[in-house]
C-alpha cells in the first residue's frame, strides 16, 4: 500500500512540476532558503539545549517548503504574519540570521531589541509583523493589514499564517466573515502540522478538511501538500492572483509535518517514531526537493554539499554574534511601553 501511495504521489508530483514554471535559478534559491532555515532551527535548538535561549521556543523543522514556497509569490510590499513558530518565516523573509539568534538570546542587536524573545518578533523593513505568542491572535491583526491595504488603495497582499489548532478559535470567524464582506487581499495559510500542540486534528477538530472552513462565508480554499515546493507556489500563485485582483481572500490549508515536538519543552510521545520517521524518509521536503535537483542535472551533490557547509558556517556566524552582543540597559524597561 506504502509503495503504491508513493507512486502515486510521485506521478502527481511529476505533473505539478511540468505545470509550475521555476528557472534553474529559481528553484536553486529556493532550495538554499529552505536550507537556511532548517540549519537556523537547527542550531537554534543547540542554543536552546545550551541555555542561551530561555523561555519558549517553537522550531520550524520539516515545514520548510510552506514558507519559502509561498515567499516566492508575493513581492516586497507584501506583508507577511504568523503565529509564535516564526523564526523560520523571518529567515524566509530575508531577515539577518544575526538579529533573529540576538532576539533569541534576549540581546541588544536583536530585531526587537533583546524583548520579544522566541514568540514576538518583528522585521517591519521586511514587512514582516511578528510573530504572535496568543493563540490565533494574529488572524485579525492580518486582516487589519489587508483592510489598510484596500482603504489605502494599494495592491498589496497579506500573508496570514496559522495552524490546525488556531483553526478552531472564534477569532478566525470574525476575521473570515469581516475579510469576505470587504472583499480584503488576503490569504489565510492554514499550517496543518497534524498535531495542535499534542492533540491530533482528527481529534480536536470535528472536520479536518480546514479548507472548507470559509465556506460559509463564500471563501475558497484549497488543500496543498505542503511538503512540495511545487505544490505551495502553484497554489500561491494563485492565491496572491485572486487576492490582488480585488476578488478578496483565500484559504490554503498546507499539509505540513513538523519532527520537532511543539516546543522544545514537548517529547512528543503523543506519536510513534515510526510516524515521523516515514515522513522523514518519504515525504521530506529538503530531500525530496534535492533529488529532483540532482535528476534535473541543475547541480552535482559536491555543489549542494558545498551550499550546505556555506549555510552551516553563516548559522554558525551568527550565532557567535548574538551570543557577544550586549543585553538591553536596564534603561530599556521604560522604552516601547504604553502610556495609558
Amino acid at each position: 500500500m506504502a509503495t503504491a501511495q508513493s507512486a502515486i504521489r510521485k506521478a502527481k508530483q511529476s505533473k505539478v512540476e511540468s505545470e509550475v514554471k521555476l528557472s534553474k535559478e529559481q528553484i536553486l534559491h529556493a532550495y538554499r532558503k529552505m536550507l537556511e532555515v532548517r540549519r537556523f532551527e537547527e542550531k537554534a535548538g543547540q542554543l536552546y539545549g545550551m541555555g542561551l535561549i530561555g523561555g519558549f521556543c517553537h522550531l520550524y523543522i520539516g515545514q520548510e517548503a510552506v514558507v519559502v514556497g509561498l515567499q516566492s509569490c508575493i513581492g516586497k510590499a507584501d506583508q507577511t504574519i504568523t503565529t509564535y513558530r516564526d523564526h523560520g518565516h523571518m529567515i524566509a523573509a530575508d531577515t539577518d540570521p544575526k538579529i533573529v539568534y540576538a532576539e533569541l538570546m534576549g540581546r541588544s542587536t536583536g530585531c526587537s531589541r533583546g524583548k520579544g524573545g522566541s514568540m514576538h518578533m518583528f522585521d517591519i523593513p521586511n514587512n514582516f509583523f511578528g510573530g504572535h505568542g496568543i493563540v490565533g491572535a494574529n488572524v485579525p491583526i492580518g486582516t487589519g493589514l489587508a483592510f489598510a491595504n484596500k482603504y489605502r488603495g494599494t495592491d498589496n497582499v497579506c500573508l496570514t499564517y496559522f495552524g490546525d489548532g488556531a483553526a478552531n478559535q472564534g477569532q478566525v470567524y470574525e476575521s473570515f466573515n469581516m475579510a469576505s464582506l470587504w472583499k480584503l487581499p488576503v490569504i489565510y495559510v492554514i499550517e496543518n502540522n497534524e498535531y495542535a500542540m499534542g492533540t491530533s486534528v482528527a481529534r480536536s477538530s470535528s472536520t479536518t478538511e480546514l479548507f472548507k472552513r470559509g465556506a460559509s462565508f463564500d471563501i475558497p480554499g484549497m488543500q496543498v501538500d505542503g511538503m512540495s515546493l511545487f505544490d505551495v507556489r502553484k497554489a500561491g500563485i494563485e492565491a496572491v492572483d485572486h487576492a490582488r485582483a480585488g476578488k478578496g481572500p483565500m484559504i490554503l490549508e498546507m499539509k505540513t509535518y513538523r519532527y520537532r515536538g511543539h516546543s522544545m519543552s514537548d517529547p512528543a510521545k503523543y506519536r510513534t517514531k515510526e510516524e515521523v520517521d516515514c515522513v522523514k524518509e518519504t515525504r521530506d521536503c529538503l530531500h525530496n526537493l534535492a533529488q529532483y535537483i540532482l535528476t534535473e542535472k541543475f547541480a552535482t551533490e559536491a555543489a549542494l554539499k558545498k551550499m550546505d557547509d556555506e549555510v552551516r558556517e553563516i548559522m554558525a556566524a551568527a550565532a557567535d554574534f548574538a551570543k557577544e552582543s550586549p543585553e538591553p540597559d536596564a534603561s530599556e524597561l521604560y522604552t516601547d511601553v504604553y502610556n495609558v
